[in-house]
């Protein structure tokens, strides 16, 4: 039996849209699928540019035939991308889109078939859900982030809309103020929420180690290069890459990143090779870039292109509605890790939280909780189980007086400190104000021995 002549017949049953192309996009068929899915007829897509339907899952670049022309020929196929389309009526389609080059029996390109799958239905009802639950708050705060505040509704609704987009987003707030969340509720929101989503921390790695940590390597790059390794833009491909304290990048690395977001391409360390990146850019500081350009310490040209859609993150002082509502959810986190049975807050306590002004933001509420519950054994957390510097504005004397060298005339006074804690060092140092190794220090030079001491 020769199928090959009912092939017109299988394709045109299709419920997906069909379409292929040639090596320069030009539109040779369409399927009956197609025509529902754009809003045009066969007709009027044949002979057309693929471009017609403004398709922002591609990347054309014009100035010839397959490789050329689309990223798509240099790639050989696109399985389930999540995109938009522009239909006949000039409306916005959801669609997901798979694509494959074909090739002749020389392996010659000689084009590509595409299928669009209308997800337009799809997303307005997991839309419709979504709202539901930011109406009647059936989870647990949006993608993570807790507040019923206006100033945090009105933030949600910004990650919204922004997140249907590639825009390039930054994220500027205080310290502890949620930063992280914003970006990954963007990535969560967004069409790429099943692709990677990557985090670099750029104040964490000097200038060496931070090239390439972003942009990889090849084996024998430099000393130590004993393989290559994959940056973090190429793991993050079709997905979100987080630059956190974006600030603190080197004036090197930040030439390298400009050329990555206009060029879209990747050059490992080592390497001259282009690798193309289709990522998302998110970025985040809490410090002032304008200042930064001022003191030409970060360029002016990469601070307009990571800047398009600025996102303000607001500090906890400024939404003190939502102190109570945190606060209970560390409390209910807490309560399962420790097995206390510590219900919430007494009015005082929760009164001197909300009055407080917070200079930590969330994550000092959520060390303050933690310091809490070392101290209050059941039932509700009173004033006295607070950190001294939330209840009185101050830190405690006697607590740094503890630990302070001046003031230590014996090993008695952090091993009570100790005891407290449990004998954890890190819970130990939140209830000092200092660092866990300034009291792993302290217990080293005097003897002190968590099995023998605190027990």
């Amino acid at each position: 039996m020769d199928i090959a002549k009912y092939w017109k017949t299988i394709v045109d049953t299709l419920q997906d849209g069909l379409m292929v192309v040639d090596p320069r996009g030009t539109i040779i068929a369409a399927n009956p699928a197609a025509e529902k899915v754009t809003g045009y007829k066969a007709d009027e897509l044949i002979g057309q540019s693929c471009r017609i339907l403004n398709c922002t899952g591609c990347k054309i670049v014009g100035s010839g035939s397959g490789a050329q022309w689309c990223a798509l020929f240099n790639k050989g196929a696109i399985r389930e991308k999540q995109c938009l389309i522009t239909s006949k009526n000039r409306h916005t389609v959801n669609v997901v889109k798979s694509a494959s080059v074909l090739r002749n029996d020389k392996g010659e390109v000689i084009g590509a078939v595409e299928t669009l799958t209308d997800i337009s239905e799809k997303i307005r009802q997991q839309q419709e859900i979504s709202n539901l639950r930011k109406t009647f708050y059936l989870d647990e705060g949006y993608h993570g982030i807790l507040g019923k505040s206006p100033v945090m509704l009105n933030l949600f609704e910004m990650i919204e809309n922004v997140a249907q987009s590639d825009t390039p987003v930054m994220i500027q707030g205080e310290s502890g103020s949620g930063k992280e969340l914003v970006a990954r509720a963007i990535h969560r929101a967004s069409g790429r929420s099943g692709k990677p989503y990557v985090k670099v921390n750029c104040a964490a790695l000097n200038e060496n180690l931070l090239e390439s940590e972003l942009f990889g390597h090849v084996k024998g790059a430099y000393t130590g290069a004993d393989r290559t390794r994959v940056g973090r833009f190429e793991a993050a491909d079709e997905g979100t890459i987080f630059l956190d304290e974006i600030g603190d990048i080197p004036p090197a690395i930040q030439v390298k990143l400009l050329r990555v977001l206009e060029d879209r391409k990747i050059e490992r360390v080592g390497d001259n090779q282009p690798i193309p990146v289709d990522v998302r850019v998110i970025t985040a500081t809490h410090k002032r870039l304008e200042t930064l350009i001022e003191q030409g310490l970060f360029r002016e040209d990469l601070y307009f292109r990571i800047n398009v859609f600025p996102l303000y993150c607001p500090p906890l002082s400024e939404r003190r509605e939502d102190i109570p509502l945190i606060a209970q959810s560390f409390i209910r986190r807490n309560a399962v890790n420790s097995g206390k049975k510590i219900i919430g807050l007494t009015p005082e306590a929760l009164e001197t939280l909300t009055d407080y002004a917070w200079p930590g933001n969330v994550r000092e509420l959520r060390n303050a909780i933690e310091y809490a519950f070392v101290l209050c054994q059941s039932g509700g957390i009173g004033t006295q189980h607070l950190p001294h510097k939330i209840v009185h504005g101050t830190l405690d004397p006697k607590a740094t007086c503890e630990i302070d060298p001046a003031c230590v005339k014996d090993r008695e006074s952090l091993v009570r400190v100790l005891r407290k804690a449990g004998g954890n060092q890190s819970r130990a140092a939140k209830m000092l104000g200092v660092s866990r190794v300034t009291v792993w220090k302290r217990m080293k030079k005097l003897g002190i021995d968590i099995k023998q001491d605190v027990g």
